[in-house]
């Protein structure tokens, strides 16, 4: 079969000729329909060699969704033929967390060396994956996998994020999104679902700022420092309830620093490399940094629920599987509307 691998330190990703994979005992594979392309791959592989943990070679993939295609010894509960969507955060499925459907949290899963499909275990930029356990995934019904194949990450990271901080969403309160690409303009959508918010973007590109505001931004300003004093002006100077960063970089955090207010939220969503002070006179009182990482089991369902009722969408472009080198190279030069999908 083809896939999608990284396959040496600092290369591009290629695409391979790879052994089709069996199940084993518990384990269920798919055929699969979609994969999506994520910042976090990139990330990943631009790490330097004594940083990189991820093994080699990588199927890249930790967004995906499929068709039962097979069942392993002892698997129940599934038929062959269902379309699923993967849950990407595997756990080791008995510690407290995971007890809870928490397993993004596992206590256990880096002792155990249980990694996620495409971030460690082979994942969905292939023409066939192997699911660990039946419980990772998730039915899709009637839910197109390619329009919502990004929603296991994409959608569920900010869906996450968000929660955290949607007791302190009541109305009159204003929620920032600071980047406004693959998961900001799916964070957007959410604030709006599930919050009376007012929502306000900021992203250093025109065209990004274009698809906020068409995905319900009430306001979209340009990421610089003007953009602190239009925060404050909208909310007569007490400045934002909670700042929702997906780029994760030091200048985004110390803008969000500046405009977060008196009790509120500053959210660390992107993989960047950037840090805070945190002290006693480095915050507004009772404000709160918070760096969550992806979400909850029972969360990707209320995600493709939002879904099925037209409230959230993926703005997506979509790669075949030999193109799929192309998506990656546009998600670097920042020219993808949305997210990328490859589709085998």
């Amino acid at each position: 079969m083809k896939a999608l691998q990284y396959r040496t330190i600092g290369a591009a990703p290629e695409v391979v000729e790879v052994e089709t994979p069996e199940p084993g005992p518990g384990q269920v594979r798919l055929k699969v329909t979609a994969a999506g392309v994520c910042h976090s791959d990139s990330f990943i592989m631009s790490l330097p060699e004594e940083q990189y943990i991820y093994g080699l070679p990588l199927t890249l993939g930790h967004e995906g969704a499929g068709v039962v295609d097979k069942l392993g010894d002892g698997v129940t509960g599934l038929e062959v033929g269902t379309s699923v969507a993967v849950y990407g955060p595997w756990g080791c499925g008995h510690c407290y967390a995971c007890a809870q459907g928490h397993e993004n949290y596992c206590e256990r899963a880096g002792e155990l060396g249980i990694a996620p499909p495409g971030l460690g275990a082979p994942g969905a930029m292939a023409e066939y994956m192997i699911v660990d356990d039946p419980r990772h995934l998730v039915p899709l019904g009637d839910l197109d996998p390619v329009q919502n194949v990004s929603l296991t990450d994409a959608g569920l990271t900010p869906y996450h994020a968000i929660k955290g901080s949607v007791a302190k969403l009541v109305p009159g309160s204003v929620a920032v999104v600071i980047g406004a690409g693959g998961l900001g303009h799916v964070g957007i959508q959410i604030l709006r679902a599930i919050s009376p918010a007012t929502v306000v973007a900021l992203d250093l590109s025109e065209h990004k700022l274009e698809l906020a505001t068409d995905v319900g931004a009430h306001h979209a300003f340009l990421s610089d420092e003007s953009a602190v004093e239009k925060v404050r002006a909208l909310t007569g100077g007490r400045g934002a309830t909670a700042v929702f960063d997906f780029v994760g970089m030091q200048p985004t955090m110390d803008l969000g620093a500046k405009m977060v207010a008196v009790g509120g939220d500053q959210v660390m969503v992107g993989v960047g490399t950037g840090s805070l002070p945190v002290g006693f006179l480095d915050r507004p009182f009772e404000s709160q940094v918070r760096a969550p990482y992806w979400g909850y089991r029972s969360e990707l369902f209320e995600v493709l629920d939002l879904a099925r009722t037209g409230a959230v969408h993926v703005e997506t472009e979509v790669f075949s599987l030999d193109d799929a080198p192309k998506a990656y190279e546009k998600l670097h030069d920042g020219t993808l509307r949305g997210r990328a999908v490859i589709v085998p």
